[in-house]
C-alpha cells in the first residue's frame, strides 16, 4: 500500500493568460462537465461490500482488444441499471469496444464504496452501488474497462490533509479561477496520495487508468503560488516524474496506463510549460496519451482554420499530423504511446458561431483520425447519449487540400 489508511481553447489563450492576467477564464472541461449526480450519492441503506461477493470478477480482461475505441460513460450512468445497459447495447452494436468510467472526480471523490483508502477517509460515495457487479458485465460483453481517475484537481481533500495542497504565499490554500484547489504535483505525499486510489482501482480489476487533469491549473494565477520545495524542477518535468511513477507502480500490476493532455500541449511550448504536460516526453513514458482535441476548443485561425468548430475534419486531421510530427522526434525502435483522441460529441453553444454535433460530425472527426494514420479514439458526451451515426467515418467534411 502506497499511503496507509487512506482546452482552454488553444495554444493562443493559454498564452494569453498568462500575459493578460484575465480573470475567470473556465478551464477546458467546465464548459462540457457531466451534470451533477443526482441524490443517489447519498449514503445507502443496504451496501454490498465486495467480500460479500463468493467469485470474484476476472481482474483480467478475457480477450484483449488492439484498437481501442471508447465512450466516457459518467459514473451516474454507470450506477443505474437502465444506462449501463443502455450503453452496454450501444458498445456491442456499434463496434465500441470500451467504456471509460468516473472513479475519482474533480471534487476528490471515490464514486463507489469498497475502496479500502476512500472508504476509511471518508472519500468514498454510492453513485456505483456494485462496482464488481459492472465491471463483470461490461468485461462479459468484450468492454474494455477504463478507469477516469482526476490527478490534482481535488476541491475536497484539503479539508482533512491542507498539506497536500498548493498554496498561497501566506500559507493558506490556493484557488484556481473558478476557486478549485489543486494538490501540489511537487508533493510526494501529494502523488503518492493519487496512485493510491489508482492501484486499487486496478485490485477491483479496472484494464487501465486514465488520468485526467494530469497537470496544473492553466491560470495566471499560479505564478503568485508556493509550491515549496521545488528540487528545481520545472512544471513539465515534475509531472512527468509522476507519469513515470505511475508507470513504476501500476505498470507492474497489469495495468495500462494513459493521461488526457490538452491538444494545445502539442505545438506550443508555452502551453506546455504553463500546464506542466510536455506531449513529446510523456509519450515516451505512457502506454497511451490521449490529446483533447475538440474543434470547439481550439481559438478561431488555430491551424489555419477560420473557425474550428466549423471543421471537424480538418481541426482533427491537422491537430493529428501535428500530432505525428512532435513524436517523430522519438528515434525509431524507442517506447512511443499510443496516440487514442478525445473527439467532441457535444455541441458547443456557447460559442458564436458552431455547428450542431451528430452524425455527420462525429464521422469526421473518426475520419480525420484514420486519415491522419490513426486506429484508437474516444467519444467526449458529458450527457452520454452516444449514437450510432458516423461511428465507423465520414470525410464529406473536408474542404481542404489536406497534403498541402
Amino acid at each position: 500500500m502506497r499511503f496507509s489508511k487512506k482546452l482552454l481553447c488553444a495554444g493562443t489563450l493559454l498564452t494569453l493568460l498568462t500575459v493578460t492576467g484575465c480573470k475567470g477564464v473556465l478551464d477546458v472541461f467546465e464548459y462540457v462537465k457531466a451534470p451533477e449526480a443526482p441524490s443517489i450519492t447519498s449514503q445507502p441503506k443496504n451496501i454490498m461490500y465486495f467480500s460479500n461477493y463468493i467469485i470474484e470478477p476476472p481482474k483480467i480482461f478475457k480477450e484483449k482488444i488492439s484498437k481501442v475505441k471508447g465512450i466516457y460513460v459518467t459514473s451516474t450512468h454507470a450506477g443505474i441499471d437502465k444506462y449501463l445497459q443502455k450503453h452496454i447495447d450501444f458498445c456491442v452494436g456499434s463496434g465500441v469496444n470500451a467504456m471509460v468510467i468516473d472513479v475519482r472526480t474533480e471534487a476528490g471523490f471515490i464514486t463507489f464504496q469498497g475502496m479500502p483508502t476512500a472508504d476509511e477517509l471518508g472519500v468514498s460515495v454510492n453513485d456505483i452501488s456494485d462496482i464488481k457487479e459492472v465491471l463483470i458485465r461490461i468485461k462479459e460483453n468484450g468492454i474494455y474497462p477504463i478507469a477516469r481517475m482526476v490527478a490534482f484537481k481535488d476541491n475536497n481533500t484539503y479539508n482533512f490533509k491542507p498539506e497536500l495542497y498548493i498554496k498561497n504565499p501566506d500559507g493558506s490554500i490556493w484557488f484556481d479561477n473558478n476557486d478549485e484547489a489543486w494538490l501540489n504535483p511537487y508533493n510526494s505525499k501529494a502523488r503518492d496520495y493519487v496512485l493510491q486510489f489508482a492501484e486499487e482501482a486496478v485490485e477491483l480489476g479496472f484494464e487501465e487508468i486514465q488520468f485526467d487533469y494530469m497537470r496544473f491549473a492553466a491560470s495566471s494565477k499560479l505564478e503568485n503560488a508556493d509550491m515549496g520545495k521545488t528540487n528545481g524542477l520545472t512544471r513539465t518535468e515534475i509531472i512527468t516524474v509522476f507519469a513515470k511513477e505511475a508507470m513504476e507502480t501500476l505498470g507492474p500490476m497489469g495495468a495500462k496506463i494513459s493521461a488526457d493532455v490538452y491538444g494545445a500541449i502539442i505545438n506550443s511550448d508555452t502551453d506546455a510549460e504553463i500546464v506542466g504536460q510536455d506531449y513529446v516526453e510523456l509519450a515516451r513514458l505512457l502506454d497511451v496519451i490521449c490529446p483533447m482535441i475538440y474543434p470547439s476548443h481550439y481559438a478561431n485561425g488555430s491551424m489555419g482554420l477560420d473557425i474550428p468548430d466549423l471543421l471537424p475534419y480538418d481541426t482533427i486531421y491537422k491537430s493529428m499530423k501535428l500530432s505525428n510530427e512532435r513524436l517523430d522526434e522519438i528515434p525509431n525502435g524507442e517506447h512511443r504511446a499510443i496516440v487514442r483522441p478525445w473527439l467532441q460529441d457535444f455541441t458547443a453553444s456557447w460559442l458564436n458561431s458552431y455547428l450542431e454535433y451528430a452524425g455527420d460530425e462525429r464521422g469526421a472527426q473518426i475520419q480525420g483520425a484514420y486519415d491522419a494514420g490513426l486506429s484508437e479514439w474516444l467519444l467526449w458526451d458529458p450527457w452520454n447519449k452516444y449514437e450510432m451515426d458516423g461511428i465507423n467515418g465520414n470525410a464529406r467534411f473536408a474542404n481542404i487540400n489536406m497534403d498541402e
